[in-house]
């Protein structure tokens, strides 16, 4: 274990359906993002940046191609004899014969054994498919300045929008006195960032207690921190300042690839001193054609780029030909754009082929369009 004695548990088995066919067949943490990284790289590198050297990733959906990923620990340096990235799987049988893990609590739950071995202090349990930079160490060390039971790391929101989250009321110092779930008229604009440190005697307690309750749906947001205001323990709300984004729709993960454009864009993906890791795609450089234009985009190694490209970001391998637009478009890797297409305001998925001379999305339209499938030529 680290100096910190902290395990972390990374909860990536969302089937993030409102991804539609992005995650047909991977795991919404697989998903990639940012020209050459998958969404499961963030948290992953923020535990090897916050010296966290135990970690376990928790799948269940589409997982075969997320175990076999993160299964490579020595991308993040998790490789070595004291550390590594742990692929855990759900026991637990649902009504449809299926392995399944029937809420974040009980993912938990379902591999005390795994925690026991390392005999943690502290358990750090991460969602896998945010998008963020965070010192987890820092967080650490607010709980133990506060003699925390719990802490759970939360972001302002507009308060327009807070009705959206779960909610964590605090006095001045911090300490939480009200949780709310989705409020109506929220009090405060606290938003739970489903980042959580606890105590793990603690949590291993009540997650033994919590298997026996028929009537728990086994969360930590629904059952145990309101469980634990209750009984009188003691939880701190930790501040998060800097970029975090929620990609769960088509809608946001483009606008998360599109705030990369942004100069003044909080996520630095250059920072030496906070790297993002991921795997290493064997790529020539990007080459950019005589008569292409190209005008603010985000052009990872690989690319092709022989057409018009404007507020665009590209993936690895991606190809836009020459006579072919590009508006204000994602294209994941090995995405093909041909000769006189011209594509605006859309996601492209990897391997798709946009055929010559087609058509697709508009630039008035209110949501993002999803290209999940090749489109024939006009």
């Amino acid at each position: 274990m680290s100096q910190s004695n902290m395990l972390a548990m990374i909860l990536a088995g969302g089937r993030g359906s409102r991804l539609h066919d992005l995650t047909n067949k991977v795991a919404k943490p697989a998903v990639y993002y940012g020209g050459k990284y998958r969404i499961v790289d963030f948290p992953l590198s923020n535990c090897a940046n916050s010296d966290i050297d135990v970690v376990g990733v928790l799948t269940q959906y589409e997982s075969v191609e997320l175990n076999s990923y993160v299964a490579a620990g020595g991308r993040w340096g998790l490789d070595t004899k004291d550390s590594g990235v742990f692929v855990l799987t759900p026991r637990e049988k649902a009504d449809s014969g299926l392995d399944v893990y029937r809420g974040t609590a009980d993912a938990i739950s379902q591999n005390i054994d795994f925690i026991d071995k390392y005999d943690p202090e502290y358990l750090l349990v991460l969602s896998g498919d945010h998008i963020y930079k965070m010192n987890y160490d820092k967080m650490l060390q607010y709980h133990k300045a506060n003699k925390a039971d719990a802490t759970i790391a939360v972001i302002g929101v507009p308060m327009k929008e807070a009705s959206r989250f779960g909610i964590m009321n605090t006095d001045e110092n911090g300490k939480i006195v009200e949780f709310e779930e989705k409020p109506a008229h929220p009090k405060s604009n606290l938003a739970s960032m489903g980042i959580y440190i606890f105590n793990w005697k603690l949590m291993r307690k009540m997650l033994i207690d919590d298997m026996k309750n028929p009537d728990s749906s086994h969360d930590f947001g629904k059952d145990f921190i309101p469980v634990m205001l209750n009984n009188g323990k003691s939880l701190y709300a930790y501040e998060f300042k800097g970029y975090w984004k929620d990609v769960g729709t088509i809608d946001s993960l483009w606008e998360a690839n599109m705030d990369l454009l942004d100069k003044k864009n909080e996520l630095n993906l250059n920072d030496r001193s906070w790297q993002i890791y991921t795997e290493d795609s064997p790529c020539l450089p990007a080459y950019i054609g005589p008569d292409a234009n190209v005008d603010v985009a985000y052009i990872t190694q690989g690319c092709i780029v022989e057409g018009d490209v404007h507020k665009s970001v590209l993936f690895t391998g991606a190809k836009v030909a020459a006579g072919a637009k590009v508006v204000d478009t994602v294209l994941m890797p090995g995405a093909i754009v041909e000769e006189g297409a011209v594509v605006t305001r859309a996601l492209v998925a990897d391997g798709v082929r946009i055929g010559k001379n087609a058509v697709v999305g508009d630039a008035n339209s209110e949501n993002i369009l999803l290209v999940a499938k090749n489109v024939k030529e006009a």
